[in-house]
């Protein structure tokens, strides 16, 4: 019995070492994302007893001719700790005013490094470019067991806080054990695949990840941008959104993202 008993153990174990063995991990490749925004419900929640005359017919119109979700494109460049987030340009731009929002846009080229927890980011506001250097945010996550498949990795949501009211959900996976994510979500046990800000209404999901390797001298921060860091790009956007309102508070966010 006691023969049994150890050869059973030694399956085990063996079975154990074989799977380890086997597991496999991406450590560099591109990933491809999605964003998406719900436009009727960011347009609806801008309407209110001051702008309602003209924006609720405008708002009814667009429903009419225009799709409810607004898609763009990124990429997501990532090896050795160090990731580039790059927006892709839409092919066909929409000249609507309702649509030309903040939150809408991709306003950031980031690219961070995870061994220093530092970023790069050229930042588009409005007309001007800033190149923001600085730590990376610091998010306090939830990790919970609920988990869901993403472009074909088995992925663990975590829900935190950011910019002291904006709710996140985020879904990452070990499979790529490296810490980065869209834009300046990062901070998890493994790579982002998707994120969402429910209140928002707008989520980022990765459609495809492609392992290949991926050239140190290929991630190179962006340059272009008049120089600053988070705390003075704050004071600067408080300065010149103070007079706006609802407005400027949700400028500020989608600028701070």
């Amino acid at each position: 019995m006691k023969t049994i008993i150890t050869l059973i153990a030694g399956f085990i174990l063996l079975g154990g070492d074989l799977f380890a063995q086997n597991a496999h991990f991406t450590t560099s490749g591109v990933i491809e994302y999605e964003k998406s925004v719900n436009m009727f419900a960011l347009i609806k929640r801008e309407i209110n007893k001051d702008n309602e005359a003209f924006l609720q017919p405008a708002y009814e119109s667009y429903k009419k001719n225009q799709p409810q979700f607004k898609k763009l494109k990124s990429t997501l460049s990532f090896s050795d700790n160090k990731t580039e987030f790059v927006p892709i340009e839409p092919e066909n731009i929409e000249r609507n005013y309702l649509s030309d929002n903040a939150m809408v846009n991709q306003n950031n080229t980031t690219f961070t490094d995870l061994q220093t927890n530092t970023f790069i980011a050229e930042k588009k506001v409005f007309e001007e470019t800033f190149l923001v250097k600085d730590s990376t945010r610091k998010i306090s996550w939830k990790i919970t067991d609920e988990t869901r498949e993403i472009a074909g990795y088995v992925c663990r949501r975590a829900n935190a806080i950011i910019l002291d009211s904006v709710y996140v959900v985020a879904f990452y996976t070990e499979k790529i054990p490296i810490s980065g994510g869209p834009e300046s979500f990062t901070g998890l046990p493994g790579m982002i695949l998707g994120v969402a800000l429910p209140h928002e209404n707008i989520t980022w999901f990765a459609t495809k990840v492609t392992e290949m390797p991926v050239d140190n001298k290929a991630l190179v921060p962006p340059k272009k941008g008049k120089a600053t860091n988070k705390k003075e790009l704050r004071k600067t956007l408080d300065g010149a959104m103070k007079d706006w309102g609802t407005w400027g508070q949700t400028y500020l966010k989608a600028f701070s993202i």
